[in-house]
């Protein structure tokens, strides 16, 4: 049985009068990349971001239902918002560094999470930089502004940023939608490495870029999971309609 790292059930989000979910219950297996797929406004971004409470952070937002993170009701009393947020990173669309050195953006969430020690954040900014494979382009600019660097840099800057807390499920928002074609590239290879150690969802417009990195595929339209499973199941042999036509390009 495939360990499930995170889940949801009968999961409802309203935006004031809008129904932006609907009953979405769904599951997300754990060391595996979960693609999100579905047309513009189909409620992608939006259930990403129930899975770590970003929505909390936004006004007229109501839910109900539940959203598990190793079984534990993430929306529970008991839960600590701030911990949870670290548990579980987030990366935009558009690469959003802090105005500070490399070196301070990616020191900047252990230190909140009270790092101090010099010696422990290098290790730190050295590893999340490896790990997001971007530290032999950058590492003799560490205390140069994180802002100078490429497009592409920036994006795998902004997930090494995210790395340094040591999350266990890392969220990507159409994480390559803003990037050229060679630095999607490298951030594709990217998710195949980290989902050795951590559990990944991403939102992506891009149906080969679904089909290239992801192990599981959830459509959405018009709020609700028509169909999920695995990615190679669901694109070559799709049980909906709905998914069907979309897949093959007949709308969205």
């Amino acid at each position: 049985m495939p360990q499930i790292k995170m889940s949801t059930d009968k999961l409802n989000v309203y935006y004031g009068e809008s129904h932006a979910l609907r009953d979405v219950t769904t599951q997300i297996r754990a060391h595996a990349v979960t693609a999100l797929i579905g047309p513009s406004g189909c409620g992608k971004s939006t259930f990403l971001k129930t899975l770590n409470r970003m929505n909390d952070l936004e006004d007229a937002v109501r839910m109900e239902g539940k959203v598990y993170l190793d079984g534990e009701d993430i929306y529970g009393a008991q839960m600590d918002v701030m911990q949870l947020r670290r548990r579980v990173g987030m990366v935009f669309q558009q690469p959003n560094p802090f105005p500070m050195s490399i070196y301070d953006n990616i020191a900047y969430g252990p230190r909140v999470h009270g790092i101090k020690s010099r010696e422990r954040l290098d290790d730190i900014v050295e590893r999340s930089l490896r790990q997001a494979a971007v530290w032999e382009e950058i590492k003799k600019q560490l205390y140069k502004p994180a802002m100078g660097l490429s497009g592409g840099q920036k994006q795998r800057l902004c997930i090494a940023r995210a790395l340094a807390v040591e999350p266990e499920v890392l969220l990507m928002d159409e994480p390559t939608s803003a990037l050229d074609p060679v630095s999607t590239l490298k951030v594709e290879e990217l998710l195949g490495e980290l989902k050795r150690k951590y559990t990944i969802v991403i939102v992506t417009h891009n149906m080969q870029q679904a089909a290239r990195v992801s192990d599981d595929t959830a459509f959405f339209l018009m709020g609700e999971v028509v169909e999920a499973g695995a990615t190679e199941r669901l694109f070559s042999h799709p049980a909906n309609q709905k998914t069907r036509n979309y897949i093959t390009g007949k709308f969205g």
